[in-house]
């Protein structure tokens, strides 16, 4: 099969489109005809760093839609044929590749309906934000919601899922992309490079801080975020701990909620891997339904991918970019 090759860790942006051995699916396994894979930040930084498990040639890639091409021992569920979408695991070879392997109690099946492309656009970042929303805060007593990058992907299904609940939606992102972020669902947009982001989330709030933040740009947008909290508020981070020390105990008592995606493939947790699954189908089913939109803003070759990723580690790509295999 062609595949884009890593050939060492930091090597990213020198991936090649290269012939590798087609792999073969194991007990439990779906061997999966990949026609278009989702671009992620995580893609340069673990092709950045590495990881202990891989052995190089290494294939980037998490997020995957295909055909189900083999069935594994052991797999009941799904037949050749049967269109599928899933979060990959990043330890193992992923799926910037004619072919890819999962397990298939992670995965979903795509509708008629949905495009190859669009589905690829789900997965990392939208399973994210669905976890974050759905899986980690408790919405009933959320009311305000700041999610930060509006703009990127999981601040983008971040905020159409958090719209969906009905919470009032307050989020960041530079002036050209406030009508978008508008579009996705949020009822204001602060300019986090000409705005002072505390000042007018307090504003907005009658000086009470929002119940909840959701972020996924770094540790120091965490911690930045811990001051417009309010009582008894929530944060989900995803890149990157806050520094715990700034809110002293028994003050505003907040509740610290971390997502890591790749933790539940690892684990030996057949319920959390599961989950996947079952968000997976969530997420295609208000796709379907227009619900959501998959924010898919750009559609490359294979061979495009590292000056693609190469954008996205500059934090400024609008939406999402996939990659069309077949």
């Amino acid at each position: 099969m062609k595949a884009l090759l890593l050939k060492d860790k930091g090597l990213w942006k020198d991936m090649k489109v290269e012939e590798m051995a087609t792999p073969a699916p194991g007990k439990g396994e779906l061997l999966v005809e990949v026609h278009a894979a989702g671009l992620n930040p995580v893609d340069y930084k673990t092709g950045t760093n590495g990881n202990p498990n891989w052995t190089y040639p290494h294939i980037l890639g998490l997020d995957v839609a295909g055909v189900v091409a083999e069935v594994g021992e052991g797999v009941t569920d799904w037949k050749k044929g049967d269109r599928v979408l899933y979060h990959g695991d990043l330890t193992r070879k992923g799926g910037y590749a004619e072919y890819a392997l999962i397990t298939a109690h992670t995965a979903s099946k795509i509708p008629d309906s949905i495009s190859f492309e669009d589905a690829a656009a789900l997965p990392t970042a939208g399973y994210t934000a669905y976890q974050a929303i759905h899986r980690k805060l408790p919405l009933e007593q959320v009311d305000t919601i700041l999610i930060h990058g509006g703009a990127g992907g999981v601040g983008g299904f971040g905020v159409q899922l958090a719209k969906l609940a009905g919470k009032t939606v307050i989020s960041t992102a530079s002036s050209h992309n406030h009508e978008y972020v508008k579009s996705l669902g949020a009822d204001f947009v602060i300019d986090y490079r000409e705005e002072n982001v505390k000042e007018k989330v307090m504003e907005i709030t009658g000086g009470r801080g929002v119940d909840a933040v959701v972020d996924a740009v770094s540790r120091q947008s965490a911690t930045e975020a811990l001051d417009m909290l309010a009582y008894m508020g929530h944060i989900v981070y995803i890149a990157g701990a806050p520094d715990f020390t700034v809110v002293k105990p028994f003050t505003k008592v907040v509740s610290y909620h971390e997502i890591a995606l790749a933790a539940a493939h690892q684990s030996n947790d057949v319920k959390a891997q599961k989950d996947f699954s079952v968000i997976g189908d969530r997420m295609l089913e208000l796709l379907a339904e227009g619900k959501i939109d998959a924010m898919l803003k750009e559609v490359i070759g294979l061979e495009e991918v590292p000056e693609a990723l190469s954008r996205l580690s500059e934090r400024h790509v609008k939406g999402k970019i996939v990659a069309k295999i077949k």
